[in-house]
């Protein structure tokens, strides 16, 4: 039984390095297709010779372990063959969970997808990286440029006495004047824009931050679906 839990602790260790390097197609020097199959049966040679020589008298031990030792390959092996469905399905289910969270998918022809869940108000947000800080955002094509409140603007440096407010625009609250910005770098996953224009409303006119057009009348398409919002580069 000792002989078994090894055998599982080295396909174990096998299954972790194939996972970590296995996409640049070789794990420790060999060819990832190479290595998965040695690894799967070096483990039942061994443990065939073991029992034959071990348990001569019994067979139905011998048989017993290879059909335990069969189906742990079997769920180790699915583990490996779909691991990108299954890292798709965890950062789906978390992106479903943590409002913000965005999914990250890169689509048949190269290009770069972000998917966001409605929030419990039904609002998409998501949390945007802005010059080096990330801020949450809802996104919000009714806005004809990103928009920051007052306190996420100073939070990427944008102070009150640096601000120029010349522009009027429309918000929930109504009518305000707000300053014309250009941000250096807003980030939404893997999709990266540079000298984005971008206003910043006057305190306390906006509740939270928008992800207007001037981000997402640069992407490919913006699809809006009951529960979910597909930016794709």
């Amino acid at each position: 039984m000792r002989l078994f839990w090894i055998l599982i602790a080295i396909v174990s260790v096998g299954m972790i390095l194939l996972m970590v390097t296995g996409t640049s197609g070789t794990t420790l020097g060999v060819n990832s297709d190479d290595f998965a199959r040695t690894l799967w049966l070096a483990p039942i040679l061994l443990l065939v010779s073991a029992g034959v020589l071990q348990s001569r008298r019994n067979l139905g031990f011998v048989f017993q372990s290879l059909l335990i030792w069969a189906a742990v390959l079997l769920v180790v092996a699915a583990a490996y063959i779909f691991r990108d469905d299954f890292r798709d399905v965890g950062a789906r289910l978390f992106s479903g969970l943590i409002p913000g969270m965005a999914m990250e998918t890169t689509m048949s022809d190269g290009r770069e997808q972000v998917i966001l869940h409605k929030r419990l108000d039904g609002h998409f947000a998501a949390d945007v990286e802005i010059d080096g800080e990330t801020i949450t955002m809802l996104v919000d094509s009714g806005a004809s440029r990103v928009t920051l409140t007052a306190r996420d603007a100073a939070r990427i440096g944008f102070e009150g006495s640096d601000l120029s407010y010349t522009a009027m625009v429309t918000t929930a609250n109504g009518t305000a004047m707000a300053a014309p910005i250009t941000l250096d770098e807003v980030s939404i996953g893997p999709i990266t824009r540079r000298n984005v224009k971008a206003m910043v409303a006057t305190e306390g006119r906006l509740a939270e931050s928008l992800l207007g057009m001037s981000f997402l009348s640069t992407l490919t398409s913006v699809d809006m679906r009951s529960d979910e919002l597909r930016l794709t580069e």
